[in-house]
């Protein structure tokens, strides 16, 4: 890894500390629970802040994670940076995993030409921690990372596949609020889209791993 690349990585966390990424501390007005997606059925989702109208039901999950990830709303640069990290069969595997999705937007506040270097060949080792902190093995759904947390007398220490613990708490309307190792705050937004070797959780920040 080039200096450059360490340089930039380290602006990005500094700048999401910094401004102690105000938009994740938002919570959502009305926490949702997605039905099973496929490749051509998704979980309704809806803006943070607004009511979502339920999800109509739908059939059991067909496809693993790394496949439904490219059709979940708003996820594309987080799909784009898995395969750049070269975890797409991680996320194919049997799992199971609970996969904490992060927004399209979420990653807009790195740094101006953070997210290019991350995706770089030679990022290839620091963007695969960051993505697999948001990775926790087990198929976590929100109902039992709640009973975690209520257990765990109001947070559960959550230990990623990054090797480094995120905590997940009850924000604000009841949402999940997960807070990271630098004390920034994301919240999930849509909970329980189920896949067949795990569950996703959209959330409206990225969380960021120690790094280096």
């Amino acid at each position: 890894m080039t200096v450059k690349t360490n340089l930039m990585i380290a602006a990005a966390s500094s700048l999401l500390l910094a401004t102690g990424a105000t938009a994740q501390t938002t919570a959502p007005a009305t926490p949702q629970t997605a039905a099973p997606t496929t490749p051509a059925t998704q979980g309704t989702t809806a803006t943070p802040g607004t009511t979502a109208t339920p999800a109509a039901p739908a059939a059991a999950a067909t496809t693993t994670i790394a496949a439904a990830l490219p059709t979940l709303p708003n996820r594309a640069t987080l799909a784009k940076l898995v395969t750049a990290a070269k975890l797409q069969t991680t996320l194919a595997g049997p799992g199971p995993y609970t996969l904490f999705a992060p927004s399209d937007e979420a990653f807009t506040r790195l740094p101006a030409g953070a997210l290019d270097t991350l995706l770089k060949p030679e990022s290839a080792p620091t963007l695969a921690t960051i993505i697999k902190y948001h990775v926790v093995a087990g198929a976590v759904t929100a109902d039992q990372l709640k009973a975690q947390i209520t257990a765990g007398g109001g947070k559960a220490t959550l230990t990623t596949l990054a090797g480094q613990p995120l905590i997940a708490s009850l924000g604000p309307n009841g949402n999940i609020e997960l807070t990271d190792t630098a004390g920034i705050k994301s919240y999930v937004d849509t909970a329980d889209i189920k896949e067949t070797n795990g569950v996703v959780h959209l959330t409206n920040g990225m969380s960021v791993p120690k790094l280096g």
